[in-house]
């Protein structure tokens, strides 16, 4: 078999880019990188804060992916990303094979406009990272059940574990002998819905029983000021650090490995114009990774990968007292907190490793065709 992948540039951060050089990764593993080709979306132009794709832009990307997709006589086509579904299509029409759409999450939560609504119907599957995503995909596009798969990301778990140490960075930050949470999201004005505002107010009364409480920020961005702002009203400044980006694998595992508690109680909203959530969180397994229990949001994509009780708590993510009890219970119950992240490293081992993910893209692949709308 051979593919044809359509894809935004792998080389930039991010979780859209990182699923989609995992999926041609495994794509070269299942079917050798000879029967693998992919046409790259050059990097968006940034207009205010929106990056944007120029009709020049598009243009090109669609010529060269029919010119590549006539020379390379692909079985299958692949859209990682819901914007490149019509080109797909197009594709599809023009050498008579069938194509698949990957679905992140908000990219999907929305209306689309008409060209991307028929091209994701009429696509022989769609694969989505969540079970959660996979419902909206039905549910608001009219995607027949039956081509709605899912196919969860995966975790690196043997070379995170595997990195040299880097504790160097954090010994200033004045976090022995303290007990640590950690939250790992950019803290941008249009992200407010991962909640660092809602843990912060749920501190001082968590610091009534753990005193030696540090919260410990991992991200930057627009919406920094404001928090820092709100860690000054809260009186928090003894107990908060925000650490900034860190683009450095090492340092990050430094951060979870100093961690006591993962937390991001990120709310989800389904709204046709302007949807909020996480569409999978991978920050979620990379703390599992570590062994870390978490809190997380009781509805949403995450509530998809994370067992209540087993990996740590779901929480109503904009209940402050809520999450409040869940963070005491964990802290001043270190033998019960140690188990769920124990639990939650064997749970990714077995469902979320790259293994896993081959293992289940040549299910995929294996399972009978689904015929797509008309073309």
């Amino acid at each position: 078999m051979k593919v044809l992948i359509l894809t935004p540039r792998t080389e930039t951060v991010g979780g859209v880019q990182r699923y989609a050089k995992t999926l041609i990764e495994a794509f070269e593993d299942l079917l050798g990188a000879e029967n693998v080709s992919r046409v790259t979306l050059p990097e968006a132009e940034t207009h205010g804060n929106r990056p944007r794709i120029g009709f020049s832009t598009r243009f090109w990307f669609t010529c060269r992916a029919l010119r590549q997709a006539v020379r390379f006589r692909p079985d299958l086509i692949i859209c990682c990303h819901v914007g490149l579904a019509p080109v797909g299509w197009l594709v599809h029409v023009a050498i008579g094979r069938p194509y698949w759409v990957i679905a992140y999450g908000i990219d999907v939560w929305r209306r689309l406009p008409s060209v991307k609504k028929k091209a994701l119907q009429r696509a022989a599957k769609i694969l989505s990272l969540s079970d959660f995503t996979g419902k909206q995909v039905v549910e608001l596009h009219g995607v027949a059940g039956e081509r709605a798969l899912t196919l969860t990301p995966c975790v690196a778990q043997e070379g995170w574990l595997t990195l040299s140490p880097a504790e160097g960075p954090l010994a200033g930050l004045g976090l022995e002998g303290s007990r640590v949470i950690l939250t790992v999201a950019r803290l941008a004005a249009s992200e407010r819905y991962k909640g660092h505002d809602v843990v912060l107010r749920s501190l001082p009364s968590v610091i009534k029983c753990v005193p030696e409480l540090k919260y410990l920020i991992v991200g930057d961005g627009d919406d920094r000021p404001r928090l820092e702002e709100l860690v000054q009203d809260l009186r928090l400044q003894n107990h908060v650090v925000f650490l900034g980006e860190v683009r450095d694998d090492a340092l990050l595992a430094a951060c979870y490995r100093a961690c006591d508690v993962f937390i991001l109680p990120a709310r989800t909203i389904i709204d046709e114009r302007d949807p909020k959530g996480e569409g999978f969180g991978i920050v979620y397994l990379e703390a599992m990774t570590f062994g870390k229990p978490l809190i997380a949001p009781n509805y949403g994509a995450p509530a998809d990968i994370i067992r209540h009780g087993q990996h740590g708590l779901l929480v109503d993510p904009e209940d402050s007292k809520a999450i409040a009890d869940a963070l005491t219970d964990l802290l001043t119950h270190p033998n019960k907190a140690h188990d769920m992240g124990q639990a939650g490293s064997e749970w990714v081992k077995q469902r979320y490793s790259y293994q896993s993910f081959c293992a289940r893209l040549r299910e995929i692949l294996a399972a009978p065709a689904t015929t797509g709308g008309q073309a």
